[in-house]
């Protein structure tokens, strides 16, 4: 009988985990200007300090989450914040731009070890009655890590330099470390199987070719021969994938979990609603900024109110699952979040604050109602010796979401906002505010249709997830 006793300190060493690398990537976005000044390095050297983090979490994920479903979770976690913490002290140390990249590639491993499995230490945690409750509460510590990293970012660069942004982690993977040692129970298993090699190099850099696309894009054009050769590979690389995974002994990950509806279905689900969410991430700074003239500060004040409804409605959501199921809370989160978009569609040159932040807490409450049960039912539809791998699956979803929604956002408001003006503006934040808006109108209402389309999905789940594909090979 499985021991959930040290459920709540779990709750903890995993979500410590999961603050500590959501708020570090909100405190180095506040300190890029300062980087660049201190290193006096161009800005396209500047963005790989950002990019190059997020490009190592997204493909090393599955590799993470099957090395813990092979060789025990908490080992791999620990291995995560161990690393974690080292690539944070080396970029505190770093003399040069180049180092510090190098030393946030280290971090971006420590991150994917942490995320490929921390869905997966807290299922094993809490009994299966509570999983969606344990769920909601790393959706609050998501958003707490959200809403403190700007703020916790503008105190440290006021009274310190920015080398303490990273340095901070340092005490905060250490407690990590101690509060594993003692949460988490060992998982240690011994894997009679080889690691997927051939598959997790071919998985790799085929979601390093999309993403890469995705995100540079955005700059060479979507229709740069650049940008189409990565799409291209980056698909192709997938469909070989496939063709690897149902020919080796011991595959990555078992295809035949994807005949499971609860799963699959839900993993796209999220994969719509994050496209859809990344529309109002992109754009709404930008009309705060650029239309309504308002500063840095008010600005974060007012796109605050999404996170904060979110921090306190996952936990209920979650909760809510557990006991009446996650298939309706998730098709009506969708269409709240669906709603609040298409409201941000009506938006003027003269909404005020409290207009804006009503909108905002809206879209926080449908996304706070989706996320929950949405995760709860994918980690419930699996096997326990799939938990890695479909946790790492879920990040994966979510990384590849947001930046395929912000690619498409920032394509689709630039054309809007140039026939909107008649003519080309470089940038595109320079055009004239009704144009601006105009585009920002196009742009959530396309946002509203995917969420909307995201229901699909979610509404032909299964009322009650099964307990997992029978066809599973065990680890």
């Amino acid at each position: 009988m499985v021991d959930y006793s040290r459920k709540w300190w779990a709750l903890a060493a995993v979500g410590s985990g999961t603050f500590m690398a959501t708020i570090d990537g909100s405190i180095v976005n506040i300190a890029l200007k300062t980087i660049q000044d201190s290193f006096k390095a161009e800005f396209h050297s500047v963005e790989w300090v950002v990019l190059c983090y997020l490009l190592t979490i997204a493909c090393l994920l599955p590799t993470m989450g099957r090395l813990g479903d092979m060789f025990g979770k908490r080992r791999i976690a620990l291995g995560g914040f161990a690393i974690f913490t080292i690539g944070s002290a080396l970029c505190g140390l770093a003399w040069n731009i180049q180092t510090l990249i190098a030393a946030r590639v280290l971090q971006g491993v420590g991150a994917a070890m942490l995320q490929g499995v921390s869905s997966a230490l807290l299922v094993m945690a809490f009994p299966a009655s509570e999983r969606g409750q344990a769920l909601g509460y790393i959706g609050s510590i998501v958003a707490a890590g959200i809403l403190a990293g700007p703020v916790l970012g503008g105190i440290l660069l006021r009274y310190t330099t920015w080398p303490v942004i990273f340095l901070v982690n340092v005490p905060i993977g250490l407690a990590a470390i101690a509060l594993t040692l003692r949460a988490l129970p060992d998982d240690q298993t011994r894997s009679t199987q080889r690691f997927d090699i051939g598959g997790a190099i071919i998985l790799a850099g085929a979601l390093l070719m999309l993403l890469y696309a995705l995100t540079e894009g955005q700059a060479w054009g979507i229709g740069d021969w650049r940008t189409i050769t990565l799409i291209i590979g980056g698909i192709i690389g997938l469909i070989g994938f496939v063709f690897w995974e149902q020919r080796a002994p011991a595959p990555m990950i078992d295809l035949s979990l994807f005949r499971n509806p609860s799963f699959s279905l839900s993993l796209v689900a999220s994969f719509a609603s994050f496209v859809a969410l990344s529309f109002n991430f992109l754009l709404m700074p930008y009309y705060l900024q650029e239309v309504l003239g308002y500063d840095p500060q008010r600005t974060g004040l007012t796109l605050i109110a999404s996170p904060i409804v979110l921090a306190l409605i996952s936990p209920v959501s979650g909760r809510l699952s557990d006991r009446f199921g996650a298939r309706w809370l998730g098709v009506i989160g969708l269409a709240i979040s669906a709603s609040g978009l298409l409201s941000m569609a009506t938006l003027t040159q003269q909404s005020s604050q409290f207009d804006i932040i009503l909108r905002l807490m809206w879209l926080g409450l449908g996304i706070g109602l989706f996320q929950s049960p949405n995760n709860s039912m994918t980690m419930g539809s699996v096997p326990r010796t799939a938990l890695g791998i479909a946790g790492s699956l879920l990040a994966v979803m979510r990384t590849l979401g947001q930046t395929t929604g912000i690619a498409i956002a920032g394509a689709v408001w630039a054309v809007l906002v140039t026939s909107a003006a008649g003519r080309t503006f470089t940038p595109i934040t320079s055009a004239p505010p009704d144009a601006l808006v105009y585009g920002i109108h196009g742009a959530m209402m396309l946002a509203a249709l995917l969420a909307a389309l995201g229901i699909l999905p979610a509404l032909a789940r299964p009322v009650t997830p099964s307990a997992g594909p029978q066809t599973a090979r065990p680890a």
